[in-house]
Formats: structure tokens, C-alpha cells, sequence
């Protein structure tokens, strides 16, 4: 369901907020994106009003085996439902749109802020849910305002991403103006100098009470890369490629993927595309008139073989090492239509997320032992951050001038980071730079900010199959616990009236020991089997609880005794 305004001028007027008074409080929380990269997901809440920016997904990580994704826990939000005005997407990456088919329904299916490329990219993914609700959109632009609710209305203005239609907001609040940036870099001109900075210079001129600002680049030094110079060496590695390209980016990165192909054109190259939300996202931005591709350039997958790999370039997914994107298929030998050639050239423009460190460099190691030529980020200028560095950092918040900062997105000492900038640039006071974790409540007051002591709950809400937030941290730990430690089952078949063993007790073993190596360790958890059911009271013998509980206990400190390990334990009692 969309809802559309007619013809209207390119800044809706808001009402005229309630006057606030001296007491009056903007609560802001995050329910993710503050301890990780990724998750984001944040609100303003005022009296019985709450808007919501975001509502993105994590990947998982080493920590949480056999999971899909990670998403915000909404239980907060859940129980104020009827408070939520509006949900504001800031841009269309996974990290902030990925939650939306998960929490929609139980937020009560609120209003979309957002633009229409995002609006296509989120029903797109919404195929995959046929359960969820039908988002209701109301599309937006940057320059427009609208009211929210009584008390906050919003001023969507354009930052430089490296996904279209991407915006920041100021928020007009009862306190005054906060301002969340999206997600942005600069961009430079052929003489250097940064494009849009009269829009940074606006969001200054509202006399701004709190800035948020991505930290995800505020480690890096300098300035971001222009988009230009990557492109030139894109082509300077496409021009001496003798045999097939392949390119593997993030599927969102859309106006990179637009100018491979430009230059893929000009090459006399014929292009595929392995990878479904690439594709997706391909034929969503043409539609909308961002990519302009030539008829026939783009051949389907299973056509390669029909031409000269000197004419091919493959546009893939799973850069970021992901098990089953298409790159990862490819260095697996998995892929149906594609086996690697010496001849190939292998293009990663995109950067390493943070977590995804080894994963990338297994995909490297299994591709460069089939012999392809590999060229990533770190070798040459074939990848810019969407994410403001330094320099840009300290730009926005010399133009913006706010009372207080609040350092959003990335790692504690990232948010650290970008809170020691605005100390030193702005001469900021370190009680006025508000560093707070996920689920920390933040009161903002018309001369005052704090992180309070409160806390609500922000904890991980896993997604595995088709299951929501039914593995918890038990179901976790026990799977950490096997992938460290391996599990011993051992198999038990007693008398149920006296329980007398009636069969040498059977054990298997799985990541823990080689049986066939260990003969003694199962002669002694055998002996051990013996002595702990010759030992049990005859009345305990008919509670088959009792007994498993017994063994599982008794034998886990005999293999610790004997190995310093600790397995998971499974005994398995049968009584005849």
C-alpha cells in the first residue's frame, strides 16, 4: 500500500510544534548499531509519541554458529505500539532496511517513511515474506518536511551515499532540532572540492541541539576517495584483462555497479549477473531511471559459454566471503555455470566488514588456488567507502555547530573516536558528547543532555530457518560448546527393575576423541558407567532423570579429569 500526495511544493510547511517547557523530554534510544556494524535500528520517544529510524539486520558472527541474521529486539516498541507515528529508512542497505519483514507486524505496521527506490527495494524483499503485512509507504524527497505527529515533524535533505536517494533528517522535537545524517561521504568535484556542503551549511543555519553522526570511518584519516579515481583504475585493470572479468560488490552499491557497466560498454563486454539481489537491485534502479544500460548488454547466466571470455564480465555477489553468495560458489567449484580460469580476472571492489575478515580471505586463498588473477582494495583504489572519514567528519561538525553530539553506527572505540573529534573541533565539553550503548536511554532537555541509567532491552533476536527469537543464549552456548569441544553419547541399556547393565555400554564420539585411538579413555568411561549404577539407591532406579543426570555429570568430570576438555555429554538410557 502506498500513500501519495498530489502536486505540492518542494517543502511541505509542518503545523507549528506545541510550545515545550523547560521540563520537557526527548527520550533516544538504539536497539542496535551501537555495539556492532550493522542492526541499526533507534527511536525518539515524547510523551505518547515514538518515531523510529531504521530497522536493519546483522550478520552473523563467529559467536552465534548456524544463525542467518541478527535483528533489533522490539519488545519495547512492542508494548507502546499504539504510540509509534512514523518509521523513517535513511536508505535501502540491509543493515537498515533488513529487520523490516521480521518487525513490522508486531510494531503494528506503522507508516514507511522513505524514497521510491528504497520503497521497490523493500517490497522486492517483502516476495520472500508472504506472511508479513503490506507496508504502507509514504514516499518523500530530499527538501521536503513533514509532520509526523504533534510533536515531531522531520526535513529530509540529500547526502552523498553509495546507494541513491539517500538522506539525512533534522527532526524537530519539543527540545529543538536533532539531526540524524544517514549515512553519508562526500563526493569531490574535478577541482577537489566537496560537492553538496550548502546543505550541511543549512542544517547549521536551524541551530541544532543534537548531532548524530556515523562513526564507522572515524578511525580512517583523511577524505574519502573519489568515486572518480576509482573508477579510472577499475578501467585500467578491466583494459588489460585478457580473458573474463568477474566483479563481486555489494548488490547495493548501485551507482558503482552503474558505471562498471558503463565501462563494460565501452569495452565491447557482454555482462551477466550471478547473484539474485544484485540482479534485483539492477532491475529496480533501471526501472527508475538510475542505471542506463544499452539494449543487449546484459546476457543471462546461462549464455556465457556462447562467447569469448575476452567479451565477458560477471557482475557477482558474496565479496564479503558469504557461504553461499555466488563467488563463494565459484572458489567451492559449486557454481552450476562457472569454473575458474587462469585466464580470469577477479576484481573485489568493495571493502572488508568488520567480522568478515577471515571469510574474505578464505574466498581469496580458494580462488588464487585455481589461478586467478585477484585484485582487492588494498592493492589499488578500486573501492570507496560509503562512510565519512575524518576530515568529512570534522567538516559536518565545524558546518552543523550543535550543542551536544551523539556519536551513532560502529564499535565502542569508533564512537569514542568520533566523540574526541567533536571535543577538539567544536571545543565540546566531554558531558556534551554522549557515548551510549545499545538499549541506554538518552534524555534530551532544551539546555541539557545525559545518558541515563536506564536501560531497556536491546539484546539479539536471532534468525535461523524459519524460526524468530526461539534460539536463545542456551541454545547458543550449547552450540559454541560443540563447535570448541565436540559432544560423547553414551548409550546405556539397563534392567528397569533392579538397573543391572545388561550390555557394554556403547559410546560415540563427534569432534571430541577418535575412538580407535582412545582405548583406554573408553575403557575408563565404561568402568566409570559401571561403578555410578552399581551405586545408585534401588528406589532412584525407576527415575530415568535421576540416572541420566548421574552419568552426564559424573562422566563430564572424568573426561575433564582425564583431557582438560569439557564435550557435551548425551547419555541415552534404555531400560528392558
Amino acid at each position: 500500500m502506498i500513500r501519495k500526495h498530489g502536486a505540492r511544493p518542494l517543502i511541505k510547511p509542518a503545523r507549528p510544534l506545541v510550545p515545550s517547557s523547560r521540563e520537557d523530554t526527548v527520550r533516544w534510544v538504539a536497539l542496535g548499531g551501537l555495539e556492532e556494524i550493522g542492526r541499526n535500528m533507534m527511536f525518539l520517544e515524547y510523551k505518547d509519541e515514538i518515531i523510529i529510524t531504521d530497522a536493519g539486520l546483522q550478520f552473523p558472527e563467529e559467536e552465534t554458529p548456524g544463525i542467518d541474521y541478527i535483528i533489533p529486539n522490539t519488545s519495547y516498541l512492542e508494548q507502546k505500539k499504539k504510540n509509534i507515528k512514523a518509521l523513517i529508512i535513511t536508505h535501502a542497505h540491509y543493515d537498515h532496511i533488513g529487520a523490516l519483514p521480521y518487525v513490522l507486524g508486531k510494531l503494528g505496521n506503522p507508516v514507511i517513511y522513505t524514497t521510491n527506490l528504497s520503497k521497490e527495494i523493500i517490497l522486492k524483499r517483502h516476495e520472500d515474506f508472504p506472511n508479513a503485512p503490506k507496508p504502507i509507504f509514504e514516499i518523500v524527497a530530499a527538501g521536503e518536511e513533514r509532520q509526523l505527529s504533534e510533536h515531531f515533524s522531520a526535513h529530509f535533505f540529500a547526502v552523498v551515499h553509495n546507494i541513491p536517494e539517500g538522506f539525512g533528517i533534522v527532526f524537530k522535537t519539543p527540545i529543538g532540532n536533532v539531526v540524524h545524517p544517514g549515512e553519508f561521504k562526500f563526493d569531490y568535484d574535478d577541482e577537489g572540492k566537496p560537492r553538496g556542503m550548502d546543505v550541511w551549511n543549512w542544517v547549521g543555519d536551524q541551530k541544532i541541539h543534537t548531532l548524530m553522526l556515523d562513526s564507522t570511518g572515524a578511525e580512517t584519516p583523511g577524505f574519502s576517495l573519489s568515486e572518480r579515481i576509482v573508477e579510472q583504475e577499475l578501467e585500467k585493470i578491466f583494459k588489460k584483462a585478457e580473458g573474463r572479468i568477474f566483479v563481486g560488490t555489494f548488490a547495493s552499491l548501485i551507482d558503482r555497479l552503474g558505471e562498471i557497466i558503463k565501462i563494460a560498454e565501452k569495452l565491447g563486454r557482454k555482462i551477466a549477473i550471478s547473484g539474485l539481489s544484485m540482479k534485483t537491485n539492477i532491475q529496480i534502479a533501471q526501472s527508475l531511471g538510475y542505471l542506463k544500460i544499452q539494449k543487449g548488454t546484459i546476457i543471462p547466466l546461462e549464455e556465457i559459454s556462447n562467447f569469448r571470455d575476452n567479451k565477458l564480465m560477471v557482475l557477482c555477489t558474496g565479496a564479503q566471503g558469504e557461504q553461499r553468495a555466488s563467488l563463494a560458489r565459484i572458489a567451492n567449484g559449486e557454481h552450476k555455470q562457472i569454473t575458474v580460469k587462469t585466464t580470469d580476472t577477479i576484481v573485489l571492489s568493495s571493502s572488508v566488514v568488520p567480522g568478515n575478515e577471515r571469510s574474505v580471505q578464505n574466498l581469496k586463498d580458494n580462488l588464487a588456488r585455481q589461478g586467478a588473477n585477484i585484485y582487492h582494495y588494498k592493492m589499488l583504489d578500486i573501492h570507496s567507502s560509503g562512510h565519512a572519514p575524518q576530515e568529512e567528519l570534522k567538516t559536518v561538525m565545524r558546518a552543523v555547530k550543535p550543542k551536544f553530539f551523539l556519536p551513532i553506527h560502529g564499535y565502542y572505540f569508533m564512537r569514542q573516536r568520533n566523540a574526541k573529534l567533536a571535543q577538539e573541533e567544536l571545543g565540546l565539553k566531554i558531558q556534551d558528547t554522549l557515548i551510549a550503548d545499545n538499549g541506554i536511554v538518552v534524555e534530551l532537555k532544551k539546555d541539557s543532555a545525559r545518558v541515563t541509567d536506564e536501560q531497556i532491552d536491546a539484546s539479539y533476536v536471532l534468525v535461523d530457518g524459519l524460526g524468530v527469537g526461539d534460539v536463545g543464549e542456551v541454545v547458543l552456548r550449547d552450540r559454541r560448546l560443540l563447535s570448541q569441544e565436540g559432544m560423547i553419547v553414551v548409550i546405556v541399556t539397563a534392567s528397569r527393575d533392579n538397573g543391572r547393565l545388561l550390555k557394554n555400554p556403547d559410546i560415540i564420539s563427534r569432534g571430541f576423541i577418535y575412538l580407535k585411538e582412545n582405548k583406554q579413555l573408553l575403557d575408563d568411561i565404561r568402568n566409570k558407567i559401571k561403578h555410578i549404577l552399581t551405586r545408585i539407591p534401588p528406589h532412584q532406579h525407576r527415575d530415568p532423570d535421576y540416572v541420566k543426570g548421574l552419568l552426564r555429570d559424573q562422566i563430564g568430570q572424568l573426561l575433564y579429569n582425564k583431557t582438560k576438555r569439557r564435550p557435551m555429554v548425551l547419555p541415552v538410557l534404555i531400560e528392558v
